[in-house]
């Protein structure tokens, strides 16, 4: 895999095998932030005023998403218990080179990597309000006893991993979503609203980040 520059300064790793890169070339950090913290856990925390959240991503990967929430909450009261799901974990060595760094406190980055491996087998307490878990598995092939308040869905694009955003996927992640949760991704497409809706959920159009004029966001009823 080859590293990309994004155009906020940020890298994302291009999977050549997939066919695509792992964050938005718009802005690696810029999307994860706005998608996901913003749109997910800030909008889930307002809305409930929760003291403790639980995050399930899909499609771990670099673990992106999961720095840009440790740093989000570093000056918030709440607590969160983070469960990734990646099928093919990455090398330590490659999410070292990532320089996402950058754009955390150093703290956060030196416990992310300290931990990403004892991670991968069980759950790891990254600083006193933040747990890690990752589960080394496809998605079709996940199980938890844990229900999640908010959901980072960030797979492939259907056009290169269309198994991903089938009913029948979309349906396994929805049952570990507690009522009142949210679901938030960079897509929005006719067939992600109708199965959605399908699943239970209510459906709302958001802004997209750079690069994408509307994004979704759905809250299970």
């Amino acid at each position: 895999m080859d590293f990309v520059t994004t155009a906020d300064g940020s890298k994302t790793l291009y999977n050549a095998e997939i066919g695509e890169c792992y964050h938005s070339k718009h802005g690696a950090v810029q999307e994860s932030k706005h998608v996901f913290i913003k749109t997910g856990l800030d909008h889930f925390v307002q809305q409930t005023g929760a003291s403790d959240v639980a995050i399930l991503e899909v499609g771990f990967g670099t673990g992106l998403n999961f720095l840009q929430t440790a740093e989000h909450i570093g000056d918030k009261s709440y607590q969160v218990d983070y469960v990734g799901i990646e099928g093919f974990p990455l090398p330590l060595a490659t999410i070292a080179e990532t320089g996402y760094n950058e754009s955390v406190d150093i703290t956060v980055w030196s416990a992310y990597l300290d931990n990403y491996e004892a991670a991968l087998q069980q759950q790891v307490q990254i600083h006193e309000r933040l747990q890690l878990s990752i589960a080394h598995t496809l998605l079709m092939d996940f199980q938890s006893e844990k229900r999640f308040d908010v959901v980072y869905f960030d797979a492939f694009a259907a056009i290169h991993q269309p198994e991903m955003w089938s009913d029948v996927a979309l349906a396994h992640v929805a049952q570990f979503v507690k009522p009142g949760g949210v679901f938030v991704t960079y897509a929005i497409t006719g067939n992600l609203k109708r199965s959605m809706k399908s699943l239970g959920f209510s459906i709302e159009k958001a802004p997209g980040a750079p690069g994408k004029r509307e994004m979704l966001r759905a809250t299970k009823l």
